[in-house]
């Protein structure tokens, strides 16, 4: 580039020093078989303006180019001081780039200034200044400038985007990196470039340990293997991808939840920007939960198997002692094998809907709230539906969780109690009532087994909520209701899921 400007300012004052001949009556040399007007022609088509200075700043030239640059005519600007033209938070920095041409008459001097084109806007110009103050025919300051107002405004705007990227990337709680994408021949090589510094934190790995390096050569052959398998699927798809990979770089940190993403130049991939979140925990508790559902699996079949043949055997003798003879003991007796029978269907219940929920449909809250109201021995009670939504899940297994609650609602709050259910936060689910309400350090022991507060409860109806509450990957928590009774909540997985 500064050859290039060299190259230029040579061929402008050679041009510039003819047309002063020219102006001063001197014809050039008979030889010379361009003439006049072919350097005038290039004068005006070149696409740098010229312009010449005296010490003090005042313009005494300047090349037609200007209407084309600037919107003047070189009348309008010849005999007017330069320095007035241009902006004044510049007008010292060009007034240094003269002062150092004046006093170092072999030095040039590029400088950038905000120029008044004749419109009223401001247009940067890049001007390279050299001394002639000792030619014979220019006798000034020589300015070979150009129109650089769209790159400075490409700069301001790569810069904005760099600011922001790099707030994004120092700030943000998900693991960012970057990979750099080389293509060859016959294969593809990926390399770190850069780790932000939540990466750092959550795995020891700084961006100089790893930076020009590939997987392989960070992490174990097989580990990088694994990793390079899921940048060249990312590559070839030539779009986004999400996936939860297995990496151990830490005690704490073992399985991510990663979004690859390409970036093309070009026509191609050079680069792959993945955010990742360590899901280590989550992953650990469905884990834990699976293993808890194959133990309670086992417990309720054995419950089932053997406790409810002599069970119903007992139920069928109790009816028909009733049926032979009058005693006190026969109702308390036949309350408690139906209580009996009821632990062991919610047990059942609890064993079998906890699974993870592995296929989902669109389900209407207010068609699904009325068919679970429907089936519960709802009293007096009253239920509103406060909201319209439709949200994904599974509809069988949520009848158990919204008779559940109702059921829960009315064997607390009385049979004239009133239930709301509505949604919050967009995608979030809550039913409440206007009942006693559950103190706040009870609130997390009531989703325990077992656990029940009325008289001939199960204590298992809570706990069948929150699994398969869970079982969606959603979450439920209790809070106080808008009349003072209880709330339950319940976070979906759209408000959840990683993005």
């Amino acid at each position: 580039m500064e050859r290039e400007r060299e190259h230029d300012l040579k061929i402008l004052t050679s041009v510039l020093d003819t047309l002063r001949l020219m102006e001063d009556g001197t014809t050039p040399q008979e030889n010379d078989k361009h003439g006049s007007e072919w350097y005038r022609t290039l004068v005006e088509e070149v696409n740098d303006l010229a312009t010449v200075v005296d010490p003090d700043g005042t313009i005494t030239y300047v090349s037609p180019a200007v209407t084309r640059v600037l919107g003047y005519n070189p009348d309008e600007l010849v005999g007017q001081a330069g320095y007035e033209f241009v902006h004044p938070e510049d007008r010292e920095r060009n007034a240094d780039a003269l002062e150092t041409v004046l006093s170092n008459p072999s030095k040039s001097e590029i400088v950038e200034v905000r120029f008044r084109h004749a419109d009223g806007s401001w247009r940067w110009i890049e001007a390279t200044m050299r001394n002639r103050l000792d030619g014979d025919i220019i006798d000034g300051i020589l300015l070979s400038s150009r129109d650089i107002t769209e790159r400075k405004e490409y700069e301001a705007e790569a810069r904005e985007l760099a600011e922001e990227y790099e707030a994004l990337l120092n700030n943000v709680e998900d693991a960012i990196f970057l990979i750099n994408v080389e293509e060859g021949e016959d294969s593809v090589r990926f390399e770190f470039e850069r780790l932000s510094p939540s990466y750092e934190r959550q795995t020891g790995i700084t961006t100089e340990e790893v930076q020009g390096q590939t997987p392989r050569d960070v992490f174990s052959e097989e580990q990088g293997a694994e990793l390079e398998a899921n940048y060249h699927r990312c590559v070839n798809a030539g779009e986004p991808i999400s996936y939860q990979e297995e990496l151990q770089v830490g005690e704490g940190a073992r399985f991510w939840q990663t979004k690859l993403a390409p970036v093309v130049n070009d026509g191609e991939i050079t680069r792959l920007i993945g955010v990742t979140r360590n899901v280590t925990e989550r992953v650990e508790r469905e884990r834990q939960l699976r293993q808890q559902n194959e133990r309670l699996e086992e417990f309720s079949s054995v419950v089932s198997h053997d406790l409810r043949n002599p069970l119903n055997v007992a139920q069928g003798r109790a009816t028909l002692l009733a049926e032979q003879v009058e005693s006190d003991h026969l109702d308390p007796l036949v309350q408690a094998l139906d209580r009996m029978e009821a632990i062991v269907e919610d047990t059942l219940t609890l064993a079998r809907q906890g699974n993870t929920i592995s296929e989902t449909e669109s389900i209407n809250l207010t068609d699904l709230v009325g068919k679970c109201w429907g089936t519960v021995d709802t009293e007096d009670a009253t239920i509103e539906i406060v909201d319209e939504m439709t949200f994904q899940g599974d509809p069988d297994r949520l009848r158990h969780v919204f008779e559940n609650l109702f059921r829960n609602a009315v064997e607390h709050g009385g049979p004239d109690v009133t239930i709301r259910v509505g949604c919050h936060d967009e995608t979030d689910i809550y039913v409440e009532d206007d009942g006693p309400g559950i103190p706040v350090e009870k609130r997390e022991e009531v989703f325990d087994p077992g656990h029940s507060s009325a008289q001939g409860g199960t204590g298992f109806g809570l706990t069948i909520v929150k699994r398969i509450v869970q079982a969606h990957g959603w979450e439920v928590s209790i809070t106080d209701g808008t009349d003072g009774g209880a709330r339950f909540e319940i976070e979906t997985a759209e408000q959840r899921e990683f993005v």
